[in-house]
């Protein structure tokens, strides 16, 4: 019998670890407890094997990202954006469909928000400072009494459509932006609809902020305050944290992961 806490070789050297040892793990390194505001439902959200030997990895808990991951063998799917916001009313339609396809499938969800996006390792934005190349400085964008951001300098200053470019290759997406700031040198970052940092913008002194998804009333907010606003995309934005958790896993208990991609465009 396997104890709690080894893991153990499979036919063909691969890892098995019980479900409740990765779960305690990520509960703490993850650090869930700092975001009792949050209204995601963050960790275990639907229970299946006992014993994982796969960890799959994506932004959205959807049916497609569930089919793939039955079809990949995946025991343990880690996502930015899970189902249970504010609790569960009634399990029917969609939700029933998504839960059945997790139950059919013995596979365990794991979901990760808030605490994802700031994670000062592994979380959303400080993986875009990291691959844009952008030095941290400082954090960014309180939300629910949490600051989830950060801010920071690139080496040299540069153009609003050089730094769209550099963006829209690291990411492979399709920004669009408000320009009405002068180059680009210090740079916010808050992934997602994380827009509503731009109050922040005035006291850090940024000239630029990054964010995921379009907002109207951002508007106005940017062009009287003279600040860039470039909007990369909601997934492209939060597909770097996922990746970075799932990075950590293989090196501390050598399991195989695979991400999901499932981008919507948007």
């Amino acid at each position: 019998m396997l104890s709690f806490g080894l893991v153990r070789n499979l036919s063909g050297g691969m890892k098995t670890i019980p479900l409740a040892k990765l779960v305690s793990f990520l509960n703490r390194e993850l650090r869930l407890s700092e975001f009792p505001k949050d209204e995601s439902a963050n960790g275990l959200q639907v229970e299946g094997s006992a014993m994982v030997h796969k960890i799959g990895l994506a932004v959205d808990a959807c049916d497609h990202v569930f089919q793939t991951a039955a079809d990949k063998k995946i025991g343990l799917l880690i996502v930015h954006h899970g189902l249970i916001w504010g609790g569960i009313r009634s399990v029917s339609g969609v939700m029933r469909k998504r839960i059945g396809a997790l139950l059919d499938a013995d596979i365990s969800l794991y979901a990760c928000h808030l605490p994802l996006d700031w994670h000062p390792d592994y979380g959303n934005n400080v993986q875009l400072l990291k691959v844009l190349a952008i030095k941290r400085m400082g954090e960014f964008g309180e939300y629910h009494g949490k600051t989830i951001g950060y801010w920071g300098s690139l080496t040299k200053e540069l153009s609003l459509k050089d730094f769209i470019g550099r963006v829209d290759k690291t990411l492979n997406t399709r920004s669009t932006a408000l320009s009405f700031g002068k180059k680009v040198k210090k740079v916010g970052v808050v992934s997602g609809g994380g827009w509503s940092a731009i109050y922040d913008a005035e006291k850090t002194g940024i000239d630029t902020l990054l964010v995921g998804e379009p907002s109207h009333s951002a508007y106005t907010l940017a062009e009287e305050m003279k600040l860039n606003v470039v909007f990369a995309g909601h997934y492209a934005t939060e597909t770097l944290g996922v990746k970075a958790v799932g990075s950590m896993l293989t090196k501390k208990f050598g399991i195989k992961t695979e991400f999901i991609d499932h981008p919507t465009g948007l």
